[in-house]
């Protein structure tokens, strides 16, 4: 079992593989590792992961390369791994698979073609864990990357407070459907809900539909509310805010943003919180019972 500190950060030892694939974030997750002592090495998947992982002890990997990925591990000790960052399901055709994908094609076709997001990454957990390779989540390296309770920046929630609260009874009436993980809230009345398109889309969307009065609204309103599905394995694909999703909620003028308190992560939370400071917008932190 891996050893976890009071704090509920992984106690330092071996080097800790890092999966990473879009976005900033498994880049900030290792320098919040090194400063807590411990070793990263980072496998970055090409045509997904930011090159700034070169900064650390790296290797790079196509989708698909599942022998040499592997292999990779066991040359360099990696005994636990965290997924990190901003994947698109692909498809059997987008993977470049080698011998070890071929021989395990039956198992990889049922985990890309059965169930929703949360369905697919529990089969992919099993499949790394039956290889003898242990998978932590972001909280067991870095706590503090997740969302705190209460008001985060300087704006208040206010009356958005009753939003919030429809959001949350949403998304959890949708969980069961494994179909996202966001919606969008104004005036008690949910305006949208995130599917296959992810969250930037589905604000986007809100956005036209204000821009061409579809929804007939005057000013900052409304509130894009981002939770972890009931019963999630929160150690993959946890919800995920950042500045451009702040970016895009001042577009679809919303008053803020709300995500759920210990189990969702805000990358860049300097920049994330300078930036809902500047615009005027609120990002809260809540809890669910």
């Amino acid at each position: 079992m891996t050893a976890v500190a009071q704090t509920g950060r992984v106690a330092p030892g071996k080097p800790i593989g890092v999966l990473c694939f879009g976005g900033d974030l498994p880049v900030e997750l290792a320098a919040r590792a090194l400063q807590a002592n411990q070793p990263v090495f980072m496998v970055g998947f090409r045509g997904f992961a930011n090159p700034a992982i070169e900064t650390y002890p790296h290797v790079w990997v196509k989708l698909g390369q599942i022998g040499r990925f592997f292999r990779v591990l066991r040359q360099n000790a990696i005994e636990r791994i965290v997924i990190v960052g901003a994947l698109t399901r692909p498809s059997v055709r987008d993977l470049s698979l080698d011998w070890l994908g071929l021989w395990d094609l039956p198992r990889i076709i049922r985990m890309l073609r059965a169930g929703g997001d949360d369905s697919t990454l529990r089969r992919v957990v099993g499949y790394i864990e039956d290889r003898g390779v242990s998978v932590l989540g972001v909280s067991d390296i870095a706590p503090e990357l997740l969302a705190g309770e209460g008001q985060l920046g300087r704006v208040a929630v206010g009356a958005e407070q009753e939003n919030v609260a429809v959001g949350l009874a949403l998304l959890d009436a949708l969980s069961p459907f494994d179909i996202g993980q966001a919606c969008i809230v104004l005036d008690r009345r949910p305006v949208a809900v995130e599917g296959v398109e992810g969250t930037d889309a589905m604000i986007r969307r809100v956005a036209e539909l204000r821009s061409n009065g579809r929804l007939r609204v005057k000013g900052s309103r409304g509130v894009m509310v981002k939770a972890a599905k009931r019963d999630q394995d929160l150690r993959v694909d946890l919800p995920t805010i950042g500045p451009r999703t702040i970016e895009l909620a001042a577009e679809a003028k919303l008053a803020g943003v709300a995500v759920e308190a210990g189990k969702a992560l805000i990358a860049d939370r300097a920049e994330t919180l300078k930036l809902a400071d500047r615009l005027g917008l609120f990002v809260v932190g809540v809890r669910r019972v």
